[in-house]
């Protein structure tokens, strides 16, 4: 399976390089320090503050893997130029099938901070019909279900997070 890249802005990728700092120093040392104080409770198996604190350590680690593989893939940079064309970290407004929306094209973690902004990944289908499209273009794009679906692109602006 081919490598794929993340574009990230600096800010992105300080803020997710100094979670996995937290996540992988003091986050595992507490939890380390939460699952021996339950250990010492007594009987796993009705142990429920063993089982909250082993699930935690879970999902670190989940997001430890997560972060670790982001960083390591992560094109950082500055948000590209307002030139109208569509690259990852753009805000773009299109009419899709008929309906405008606007969306930022990238990886959600560039827009932790706005839980309101629709994400689409570059390698979604919708992403890889309109990377590289200028405002104003029309296209249409097969969608997973196999239906055509019809593309304005209304406006394309650099993503000011």
């Amino acid at each position: 399976m081919p490598e794929t890249t993340t574009w990230l802005t600096q800010e992105s990728y300080d803020r997710l390089k100094a979670e996995l700092a937290e996540l992988e120093g003091p986050a595992r040392i507490d939890i380390a320090k939460k699952i021996e104080a339950a250990r010492e409770e007594g009987d796993l198996k009705e142990n429920g503050g063993y089982h909250a604190a082993k699930d935690e350590q879970g999902k670190i680690e989940a997001r430890i893997r997560q972060l670790t593989e982001l960083l390591r893939t992560a094109t950082v940079g500055e948000a590209p130029a307002s030139d109208g064309t569509v690259a990852p970290g753009t805000l773009v407004t299109a009419k899709i099938a008929g309906d405008e929306t606007t969306f930022l094209l990238g990886n959600r973690e560039i827009a932790a901070d706005n839980d309101d902004l629709d994400v689409y990944p570059e390698s979604s289908p919708i992403g890889q019909a309109i990377l590289g499209r200028k405002q104003g273009d029309k296209l249409s794009y097969t969608a997973p279900n196999g239906r055509d679906i019809a593309v304005e692109i209304v406006k394309v602006e650099p993503y000011a997070g």
